[in-house]
C-alpha cells in the first residue's frame, strides 16, 4: 500500500509539471523473483522512477519500454526469463530464477486511469480488489490493462464495461474479496492478475515518551496510518511528533471513543505508567483487536493479568493469543531505535502471518500469489 501511496503522489506532481507517465506492474511471476505480482513502478517521460519492480535490475530496461508505450499510447506486456542466458547478455541478470511478466500502461490524464484505480485503493480503509488484464498469447493484442476496482463497496470500471467477459470477472474479483487471497484466473483468451490489495497496518501507540518518537518514525518510513494517545498534554503534541495522523489526550477509558478500530489495528502500550496501561487493557480487552504489544519484562505483564483478573475482568484464551508481552522480535535490542525494529517487525510478522524466523530456513518461495 505504501508504494501505491507513493505512486498516487509522484503522479499528481508529474500531472502537475505536464509530464507524462506510465504504470509498470508485475502481473505475473512463475518461479522466482525479486518482488511479486503487484509491485507496482510510476515512470516519466523524463526518467523519475517512483516504486520498484525489481531489486533494481529490470528498472533501467523498463524505462525504455515505457517511454515506448507513453509515445504511442499504447499499453505493452514485456517479460524477462531470468532462466535465459541472454537476459544476461543484455544486462538483466537478476540473481533470480523465474520469469516475470510486467505490463506497461501510459497514462492518459483526460479520463478514469489505473491511477483513478489506485486512488480508489487508497481510499479504502478494509480490504480492495484491482483487476489488471493481459494477453500472453497474443502480445500484438489490446492489452486492456488495468479495468477494475472493488473498494468499499463500490465498482469502478476503468472505461472497460463493454467486456464480453465483464461478467466472469467482475464475480472473480468479488470471490478474491471474499476469500482475501489474490488469484490469476482466464478469459477468452487474455489472463487477469485479481489482486487483493490488503489496507495499511493502523498502529495506536498508548504512550508519548521519548522511546515513542523512533517507533513513529519507522512506522512512517511504512506509510502505516498511526496515533498516539497519552494523558499528558506537555508529552503528547504534534510538535513532538510530527509524522503521525492524530495525536490524543485522554484518560484510559475515553481513548476507545476516540480510535476507529479494524482488524489491521495494532496496539502498543509503551507509557511507563503501570497503572494507566492495566486501565486501558482493561477496556481493549473485549475489543480483542489482532495484536497487542505491552513494553516490559513478562512479570509486569503476569502482575497486569493476574490483577485485572482479581478485579472481574474476563481474560480469554484468545486475548492472550494477542498479547505480546515482552514485545518485539528476539534481535538483542537494547537501544530505543532498536526496540522500535523489533517492535515493528513482530506486528508485520503477525499481520502477514509469518513467525519471524530467518529466511535461510524457508524451503518455499519467498513470495506467494
Amino acid at each position: 500500500m505504501k508504494e501505491i501511496i507513493d505512486i498516487v503522489s509522484a503522479y499528481t506532481k508529474a500531472v502537475s509539471e505536464q509530464k507524462k507517465t506510465a504504470l509498470a506492474t508485475v502481473v505475473l511471476v512463475e518461479g522466482s523473483a525479486y518482488r511479486k505480482a503487484g509491485a507496482r513502478m510510476l515512470i516519466t517521460e523524463d526518467g523519475q522512477l517512483t516504486g520498484a519492480i525489481s531489486g533494481g535490475c529490470l528498472e533501467g530496461d523498463a524505462l525504455r519500454k515505457a517511454r515506448m508505450a507513453i509515445l504511442q499510447q499504447e499499453p505493452l506486456l514485456i517479460t524477462y526469463d531470468t532462466m535465459d542466458d541472454d537476459d544476461a547478455k543484455l544486462g538483466v541478470g537478476l540473481g533470480c530464477n523465474g520469469i516475470i511478466h510486467i505490463l506497461i500502461e501510459p497514462i492518459k490524464d483526460d479520463q478514469i486511469n489505473p491511477i483513478t484505480l489506485l486512488k480508489a485503493v487508497i481510499a479504502s480503509r478494509g480490504y480492495s480488489v484491482l483487476v489488471t488484464v493481459f494477453s500472453l498469447t497474443d502480445r500484438k493484442a489490446p492489452q486492456p490493462g488495468s479495468c477494475l476496482c472493488l473498494a468499499d463497496g463500490r465498482t469502478l470500471w476503468n472505461g472497460l464495461e463493454t467486456l464480453p467477459y465483464k461478467n466472469e470477472l467482475l464475480e472473480d474479483a468479488k470471490n478474491v474479496l471474499y476469500n482475501q487471497h489474490s488469484a490469476i484466473t482466464t478469459y477468452q483468451g487474455y489472463t487477469a492478475f485479481v489482486e487483493c490489495v490488503k489496507p495499511l497496518v493502523s498502529l495506536v501507540i498508548v504512550g508519548a515518551g521519548n522511546d515513542a518518537v523512533p517507533l513513529t518514525s519507522m512506522a512512517a518510513v511504512l506509510g502505516w496510518y498511526t496515533t498516539i494517545v497519552d494523558g499528558r498534554p506537555n508529552y503528547a503534541s504534534i510538535e513532538r511528533f510530527p509524522l503521525v495522523k492524530n495525536v490524543h489526550i485522554a484518560k484510559p477509558e475515553d481513548i476507545l471513543d476516540k480510535l476507529e478500530i479494524n482488524e489491521w489495528t495494532a496496539f502498543v502500550l509503551m507509557t511507563h505508567n503501570y497503572n494507566y496501561e492495566m486501565a486501558f487493557l482493561k477496556e481493549l480487552l473485549p475489543v480483542n483487536p489482532k495484536y497487542i504489544g505491552i513494553l516490559g519484562p513478562k512479570k509486569k505483564l503476569e502482575r497486569m493479568l493476574t490483577e485485572l483478573e482479581m478485579n472481574g475482568t474476563t481474560i480469554t484464551e484468545k486475548n492472550l493469543e494477542t498479547i505480546h508481552g515482552p514485545i518485539g522480535l528476539d534481535i538483542g535490542s537494547e537501544t530505543a531505535e532498536e526496540i522500535a525494529l523489533s517492535i515493528i517487525a513482530e506486528i508485520k510478522a503477525v499481520f502477514s502471518e509469518r513467525n519471524g524466523r530467518s529466511l535461510k530456513y524457508k524451503t518455499t518461495y519467498i513470495h506467494s500469489t
